[in-house]
């Protein structure tokens, strides 16, 4: 029986909340005016808190009612400013109540009745608008539809410290884009926000700061007007600074601390300015030490590790402040079970954010071990780095495998530790299996890694050769991404240096005669300088130029012939030259140079080129043609004297460049001996 009985309960107890709600709706279309203002402030108390019945109330039609209600310039003030009360209520719901909130054009309405010169409903509004736009369901773009919105905002920033907490508060979390900041910026955010830094309340200082931080995100031409703005007298930089001190909440030394550091970055301060090395650089690394909570160690280290990326003295200085290295290492050991938080609640939120706290420590080392030999060794040493970093690859969170194989490439630039702690952990293992379908943004970075991976002098480029690496990178070389085709044909390039026939066999088959010159007439450079390194690396000692250029010679020459025909860079032509070269060393493979005249123009040419580099690549060919101990030397030294190159190369032996003329010299030997 009791089966049967409880389906029937739970309709009922459905229907009676709904009958409660239906109630509460109906009253919006009650004919006095009275009541329906009484029906609204009911229905106001009845939602705080409540999110079944904000749920029930919107599915019943409440919204278009209230919003109706909300836009009648019949209905009173004070019913108007109810209204945006309530819905600024149904708000506070879950997503779902956003999303059918803005579905009803809550945005345009909301933004017309701040045309009303009534201050209390111009708050009620704001104060809505501010719940909404605050969700990251809602389209920030609504903002920006109207082109008087803007303005009209930045009006309202002196009638109130509630309008200037809310207005700056929806402008902090509607600037996502360049566009964005620069709409503001052109509407003068700056000078109309900046005196908010000092404002009495701290809700409004807070907020103003927080734009601030949005507005000099990546933006130079916000961060060089914000060096020079005056607040009371003061420079903005010193404000921030007072921000930072310790006596400030942390919310405000952190925020503080990003705005100096977007400026810096942007350029409108200098790396070793007091402000950031003194200020700036101490505060991030204080937010990182356990007694601070778990976002704002997250938000400190990510912020630390953009500030010094670029700086090789910073790193040094941070890597030496509050034993930073060993302080990171606690971001691996958090929650534990002797973690001191009482709160339920809280430690069930770290538990769940707990990989945030990884990925931030991943990325500050990366940033800290970029450039300086002794700190990679010091995050090495650090306990189970190298161990942390291999199970970070596998995380589930991608965020975390893309900052930890960040951290890996970062490591990977020291030969010290390709030769020690990579080889002794078999890092490439995970590497490897990090690259079998993974997104474009990991693929980049754990390529970048192989890459020196791959070096002549790494343990680790033989194991990874057996694992049938070749094929790999060639389907890297077809990528739709520069970035990954660079990155799949220069592993290639360190992968042919000094290799074994074999190798190299395996790395032209695979990659095939056809996808190799579709490289080398690839629009980015960086492929092209790449590919032609390749090409270098291939033909290298005489048995494997004369092997390739017996089976593709033709196409390689051709290849050669359209780049030094083509407006390339110095450095492209360069390279070219250089494979020349190493054509014109082999034993049969000199003759492809030797009997197509229009490529010994070009030589001669490139000989009588301004540029020195040029001139030294192709002094070499000549030298590797005519060389002396060589079968043939004789009839090609005579070919070469009648296209007038001996003319050429005594005029290289007066250079004032002492290599060229050296190696002028050098060749003109050869027509002496």
């Amino acid at each position: 029986m009791a089966c049967l009985l409880e389906a029937p309960l739970r309709i009922s107890v459905l229907s009676e909340v709904t009958a409660t709600s239906r109630h509460y709706v109906d009253r919006l279309f009650d004919p006095d005016p009275q009541k329906v203002l009484q029906g609204v402030i009911d229905m106001k108390n009845a939602v705080i808190g409540n999110n079944k019945q904000k749920a029930n109330l919107i599915v019943l039609g409440a919204v278009p009612r209230l919003l109706y209600l909300l836009q009648q310039s019949s209905s009173s003030l004070e019913l108007r400013s109810e209204c945006a009360v309530v819905l600024g209520s149904l708000a506070m719901g879950t997503e779902n109540n956003i999303k059918s909130l803005v579905d009803c054009h809550i945005i345009p309405a909301l933004l017309q009745g701040l045309l009303c010169p009534d201050l209390v409903f111009i708050e009620a509004c704001l104060r809505c608008l501010r719940t909404v736009f605050i969700s990251p369901v809602t389209p920030v773009q609504l903002l920006y539809t109207d082109p008087t919105v803007i303005p009209h905002l930045m009006s309202l920033l002196s009638r109130s410290q509630r309008t200037q907490e809310y207005t700056t508060q929806i402008f902090s979390h509607c600037c996502k884009t360049p566009e964005h900041q620069t709409v503001l910026f052109n509407h003068g955010a700056i000078q109309n926000i900046a005196p908010l830094l000092i404002s009495p309340s701290y809700k409004v200082r807070m907020q103003a700061l927080k734009c601030f931080s949005v507005l000099a995100y990546e933006n130079t031409q916000v961060s060089m007007t914000l060096v020079n703005v005056l607040v009371d007298g003061e420079r903005l930089s010193q404000v921030f600074v007072r921000m930072m001190q310790r006596d400030q909440p942390i919310d405000m030394q952190l925020t503080a601390a990003k705005c100096l550091t977007y400026m810096c970055r942007a350029g409108a301060i200098r790396t070793d300015e007091s402000c950031i090395v003194l200020k700036t650089l101490p505060c991030l690394v204080r937010m990182c030490s356990k007694e601070h909570l778990l976002e704002e160690r997250v938000e400190g280290a990510e912020t630390l590790a953009y500030l010094m990326e670029p700086d090789v003295e910073l790193q040094r200085i941070a890597s030496t402040t509050d034993h930073l290295v060993a302080m990171l290492a606690d971001y691996f050991k958090y929650p534990s079970s002797v973690s001191a938080i009482t709160d339920i609640k809280r430690l069930d939120h770290d538990l769940k954010h707990a990989h945030e706290l990884r990925q931030a420590a991943f990325k500050l080392y990366a940033s800290l071990g970029s450039n300086d030999e002794d700190i990679r060794k010091k995050i090495t040493e650090t306990e189970n780095m190298m161990d942390r970093i291999v199970s970070g690859l596998s995380e589930s969170s991608i965020k975390v495998r893309l900052a930890a194989v960040r951290c890996l490439h970062s490591l990977s630039r020291s030969v010290q530790q390709l030769r020690t702690s990579f080889h002794d952990h078999a890092v490439w293992k995970p590497l490897m299996k990090l690259l079998q379908n993974a997104p474009d943004e990991i693929l980049v970075m754990a390529s970048s890694t192989l890459c020196n991976l791959l070096l002549e002098f790494s343990p680790s480029k033989e194991p990874i050769l057996e694992s049938g690496v070749i094929e790999l990178l060639c389907s890297l070389t077809q990528s739709d991404s520069p970035a990954l085709r660079v990155n799949g044909i220069w592993a290639l390039m360190n992968m042919a240096f000094q290799a074994d026939q074999k190798v190299k066999v395996e790395i032209v088959r695979c990659l095939g005669t056809e996808q190799l010159f579709r490289l080398l007439s690839d629009p980015d450079t960086n492929v092209l300088m790449k590919t032609l390194g390749l090409l270098r690396n291939l033909l290298s000692t005489r048995p494997h130029i004369d092997q390739i250029m017996s089976s593709h010679g033709k196409q390689i020459m051709q290849a050669v012939t359209l780049i030094l025909e083509a407006e390339h860079s110095i450095e492209v032509k360069e390279q070219t030259l250089c494979i020349l070269s190493n054509i014109a060393d082999g034993n049969t493979a000199k003759d492809l140079i030797m009997t197509n005249d229009d490529m010994l123009q070009k030589i001669k040419y490139y000989m009588g080129h301004s540029n020195v580099k040029l001139q030294l690549a192709a002094t070499f060919c000549v030298s590797n043609l005519i060389w002396n101990e060589e079968d043939g030397s004789q009839e090609r030294q005579d070919k070469l004297k009648e296209m007038g190159f001996i003319d050429a190369l005594h005029k290289l032996t007066q250079a004032s460049d002492a290599n060229l003329s050296d190696r002028a010299k050098t060749a003109m030997q050869q027509y002496l001996a």
